[in-house]
């Protein structure tokens, strides 16, 4: 088989894990958003998008058009971007999504009127390095300002937790979750404590899976908070996302790319 890898950095420790575990068999050829245009080349069996840029959504696109198969698709990707959407998708399908209204920029939302209570403020399109911040005050908004100015932002109500996120990863259908203390929380955030899946409280496993389902996606990451006695508030969904200290990760993902090829 011909795994392609759409990433900037095949050096990436679940990359080059499932690298490792393939390239005995199989061939494994990373392609560089910035470089690569995905025409003319044989096409690979399938390709793993672990990139979320303009150009490597076009890359991918292009693939897709040539008929190649992308783990995760371009258009299922490029949703998980926008957190507008990705509210309104998750709603629709009837999933425990935060509350989420989007504003143009965050100059906008400073002007608007005072906000109720603590909230979360995040960039309306995810990345690396993106704004999030809880907000309980008017004066902590304004701080944000000098930054974040032309920032198109979401703002998303703050639901009373625990002070930690469970993260919820799916690869194929293989489901890893972790315990991470919320960079919202006074402490700040801290590592990643792996978990057992099966000590999750009923019926979330299921709701991981319906995210993907209703998302497209096979590789994905949900951020879960708990509001109390198990109950669950999505609030972030992120494609192909690194899957870190997950030692049976890089098996998933192989075995996820040779059932696909």
């Amino acid at each position: 088989m011909n795994i392609g890898l759409i990433t900037p950095d095949p050096g990436h420790p679940l990359l080059a894990g499932t690298t490792a575990l393939l390239a005995p068999e199989h061939r494994v050829t990373a392609l560089h958003p910035q470089t690569a245009t995905g025409d003319g080349a044989d096409l690979a069996d399938v390709y793993l998008l672990k990139a979320r840029t303009p150009r490597a959504l076009a890359l991918a696109r292009t693939l897709e058009r040539r008929g190649a198969r992308v783990l995760n698709s371009a258009a299922a990707t490029e949703l998980c971007q926008d957190r507008t959407a990705m509210a309104d998708t998750a709603r629709r399908a009837g999933l425990p999504f935060a509350a989420t209204s989007g504003f143009d920029t965050l100059a906008q939302l400073v002007s608007g009127p005072p906000l109720p209570g603590p909230v979360v403020v995040k960039s309306r399109h995810s990345r690396r390095h993106d704004l999030v911040a809880r907000i309980d005050s008017g004066a902590q908004l304004r701080a944000l300002v000098p930054t974040w100015s032309q920032e198109p932002v979401v703002l998303q109500e703050f639901a009373p937790n625990s002070g930690w996120d469970h993260k919820l990863w799916v690869i194929g259908d293989r489901l890893f979750a972790a315990l991470r203390r919320s960079e919202l929380a006074p402490e700040g955030r801290g590592p990643s404590r792996p978990m057992d899946p099966a000590r999750l409280p009923a019926g979330w496993a299921g709701l991981v899976h319906r995210v993907g389902e209703v998302f497209g996606l096979d590789v994905y990451g949900v951020d879960i908070i708990d509001t109390g006695d198990g109950v669950p508030l999505i609030v972030d969904i992120n494609a192909f996302p690194g899957v870190r200290g997950q030692a049976d990760a890089p098996r998933a993902l192989a075995d996820l790319a040779l059932r696909t090829a």
